[in-house]
């Protein structure tokens, strides 16, 4: 079992500036963090580089107005045109070169989708992706091009029959469902704070496809301050039955830890350890209904060294089979502690969060209902696929 890190090994070039939350260093930190615990010397570990990834690619993707204003505006950062496109605005604030550091983002999920389905490796993972609000015709939510549809799309033009597309991040995975809404060669699942709190304020359970794709689409909108054991019981009275049912040749991730109890911009109230568990359990899933074919993603996370890091190194050590330290290593402590002013815990793991008996009751109520709900609304139609 082999397991590649997408990297370049240069800065990272998709960068909204200083004052925007989603920063590179949260990527660069984490690839910092691999080295750092010792993982990239596995003997079944390696680091590739992206694959190329030309603006034609992109318009197989996304229409031709929406990338011609992402050129433009990659040249130019104050062409106004942009804005009908959701760029300049407030989340997609227009940067120079922004057209070429979103083809990389795609190139490297593509080289994880590639390199897998080739069978090069088993597991491949691209921190540096999982942009899954972007649309077809405009950019949303930090997001300029999807890159787990770049993925996906070469899968199933190379041969993939089906694909299973699990979001973990704590806001829905919008962006992909809209693109295979009406796909049912491509399953969509999708764990995050309901849409009635949260952007992009979509994501019930009532939306489960269309036409031939109805089942495909499914959703499990999570009250704010849901707990670790909570989700889990969601992740897991949904997400293996559905990923059974369905029985995809390739399972692709999509990562956020946005989901954390400390993040700035959500309210779940996930730590490290469950992060752990979540891990396990998808490792599990992709061998048992994927033939271990698992393309991994980043995505959202705003805590920029003192989570992110942490919650995707957990990750590649469960994708690469190694064995995490107990303690971050000291010199890695230092350097992200110098890069971002801030110390990150000096451990893997997290203190559980603790919530009064009567809320945390009333938080799986509501969780165990939206359950019993997707299940009434999707779950037949989904049997129809199999």
């Amino acid at each position: 079992m082999t397991t590649a890190l997408i990297w370049g090994d240069e800065h990272l070039r998709y960068d909204f500036g200083p004052h925007h939350p989603l920063k590179p260093i949260r990527v660069e930190l984490t690839v910092g963090l691999i080295r750092a615990c010792g993982l990239l010397d596995e003997p079944d570990a390696d680091i590739r580089p992206p694959a190329p990834f030309t603006t034609d690619d992109v318009l197989r993707m996304h229409d031709a107005a929406y990338v011609e204003a992402v050129i433009a505006a990659s040249k130019n950062p104050r062409d106004h045109r942009a804005y009908e496109f959701g760029l300049g605005l407030g989340d997609n604030p227009t940067f120079a070169g922004m057209h070429e550091a979103s083809l990389e983002v795609c190139g490297a999920s593509v080289s994880a989708a590639a390199g897998v389905w080739n069978g090069d490796v088993s597991h491949a993972f691209n921190p540096s992706g999982g942009l899954h609000h972007a649309m077809r015709d405009r950019a949303s939510g930090f997001c300029i091009y999807d890159d787990p549809v770049a993925a996906i799309d070469w899968l199933l033009d190379h041969g993939a029959q089906r694909v299973a597309y699990v979001d973990v991040d704590t806001h829905h995975g919008d962006g992909v469902q809209a693109f295979y809404y009406a796909d049912p060669r491509v399953l969509t699942i999708s764990l995050h704070e309901s849409g009635r709190y949260l952007f992009p304020g979509t994501g019930f359970t009532d939306e489960i496809g269309e036409g031939d794709a109805r089942g495909t689409a499914l959703n499990v909108p999570l009250p704010p301050g849901t707990t670790g054991d909570i989700w889990l019981s969601a992740f897991d009275a949904v997400v293996p039955t559905a990923v059974d049912a369905f029985a995809p040749d390739v399972l692709v991730t999509q990562l956020g830890c946005d989901t954390h109890a400390t993040d700035p911009l959500a309210h779940l109230a996930l730590v490290t350890d469950d992060y752990m568990r979540i891990a396990t359990r998808l490792h599990e899933l992709a061998h048992r209904r994927a033939d271990g074919r698992w393309v991994a993603l980043g995505g959202g996370g705003y805590q920029l060294a003192t989570v992110v890091p942490r919650a995707w190194t957990i990750y590649f050590a469960e994708l690469t089979g190694g064995d995490l330290p107990h303690e971050l290593p000291w010199t890695w402590l230092a350097h992200a502690e110098e890069a971002t002013g801030v110390r990150p815990p000096g451990l893997f793991t997290d203190p559980p969060v603790l919530l009064p008996p009567e809320r945390e009751a009333r938080l799986r109520r509501t969780t165990d209902a939206t359950v019993e709900e997707l299940k009434r609304l999707a779950f037949d139609e989904l049997a129809r696929h199999t």
